[in-house]
């Protein structure tokens, strides 16, 4: 089967000032939630799923071009092709078919020859997730190496590459690169760099008072997650590369979900094991279309492993998260709030299995999404830009081995 990916390029695009890009965000009891991202926080937004049929079918809000507006204090984006932008008038695209995909890590040299080069510096963030690498630059690898970093990042959960000259490169050159992971996964929702549909961007602008707004009626912008979970085919290996950084806060943590499998007892793990569990795009496409943006595809839902094995490594991974998951297959209601809560405050709750990647200009970082969850931090109160660009390869389908006691 062929992965067809939506064709907008065509579509005027527009852009949106970073305030617009965060929401107001108001909680309702019995109200479904949908997400949006804003920065690389995904935030729960109060938008029914029921109305998403009507909402779609609604007239389109036009929305005028409006270009980015800096306050005079801060300097002008350094990168504004990568400036956030959303096509006008979009006809949504069907889900994406079934593909065909091998994962580079499986041809790989565990060794890594091209990888622990001299003068290459490998620093582990914590025992089981996390390492930090100086001294080598990823536009530098060949195929092999690519392998290599492939199978590092299945093993090591997350890895982040300092000083690195990525952000630089012709936005096509990067998608490139991305793809010898996978095919590049399109967004259904999000801001992408003008022409370029593959990328995601990141970024709270300079001067952007929206988290204060966010703050004024929530606590704390942590939720954890791993991206697109309701995609058929998930995505793998996932870089985000720094453009702009404030000088501190806005770091990302990452939780290892294969060590949170392996915490609990054998008879909870074998519990687990057998049980689905439904993922749904349907709220984040509610939330998008309800302030006139629109969607690029069809939303989905899809059932998905509690346990999930990855295709490398052969370990056992949690994969359920609260943004994307909704209920466990099988059970009522009331058991599957009281399962899903469990597992989510065990992976929220284990700081002693996750790793918190500070972000620096020349910055980019790797992780694999089937074996982790993570958060952005919106901490930081000076006003400064904090941009990046996510490339998103997508791997093969989900699936469980037997458990093992």
């Amino acid at each position: 089967m062929t992965h067809r990916h939506p064709h907008h390029q065509h579509h005027q695009q527009h852009k949106f000032t970073a305030q617009q890009q965060l929401t107001e965000l108001t909680m309702a009891p019995h109200a479904d939630e949908a997400v949006s991202v804003a920065s690389d926080i995904v935030v729960p937004v109060v938008v029914s799923a029921e109305k998403l049929q009507s909402i779609q079918q609604a007239a389109p809000v036009q929305t005028e071009a409006v270009e980015e507006t800096v306050k005079p204090a801060f300097p002008p984006a350094k990168y504004p092709h990568y400036l956030p932008t959303w096509e006008a008038n979009i006809t949504p695209s069907p889900a994406y078919e079934p593909f065909a995909h091998h994962d580079p890590g499986l041809d790989a040299d565990t060794s890594y020859p091209d990888l622990l080069l001299p003068g290459v510096k490998f620093t582990q963030l914590t025992p089981t997730i996390g390492t930090e690498i100086t001294g080598l630059q990823l536009t530098s690898l060949s195929a092999a190496g690519k392998s290599q970093l492939a199978h590092l990042v299945a093993s090591r959960k997350v890895v982040a590459f300092r000083a690195q000259d990525f952000a630089d490169l012709p936005i096509a050159d990067a998608l490139d690169y991305g793809r010898f992971f996978g095919p590049l996964h399109i967004h259904p929702t999000s801001g992408i760099a003008e022409g370029y549909p593959e990328t995601l961007i990141v970024h709270r602008g300079a001067g952007d008072d929206g988290p204060d707004r966010y703050f004024a009626n929530r606590n704390s912008t942590v939720a954890w997650h791993s991206d697109v979970s309701y995609e058929r085919q998930t995505p793998a290996i996932t870089f985000l590369y720094a453009l702009e950084i404030p000088p501190t806060g806005g770091d990302t943590l990452f939780a290892d979900a294969v060590e949170a499998y392996n915490r609990l007892s054998p008879a909870f793990q074998q519990r687990l094991h057998g049980l689905k569990a439904v993922h749904s795009a349907v709220e984040q496409a509610a939330a998008s279309t309800s302030r006139g943006k629109g969607i690029r595809r069809e939303p989905v839902k899809t059932e998905h492993p509690i346990v999930r094995t990855h295709p490398v490594t052969g370990e056992k991974a949690l994969f359920v998260n609260p943004v994307f998951t909704r209920e466990v297959v099988g059970l009522k209601k009331e058991e599957s709030d009281y399962l899903l809560k469990f597992l989510y405050d065990h992976i929220a709750f284990g700081a002693d299995f996750q790793a918190r990647v500070r972000w620096e200009n020349g910055t980019v970082v790797l992780w694999d999404n089937r074996v982790t969850q993570h958060s952005a931090l919106i901490d930081w109160k000076g006003g400064e830009r904090r941009h990046l660009s996510r490339i998103t390869p997508q791997g093969g389908p989900s699936f469980e081995t037997p458990f093992e006691g």
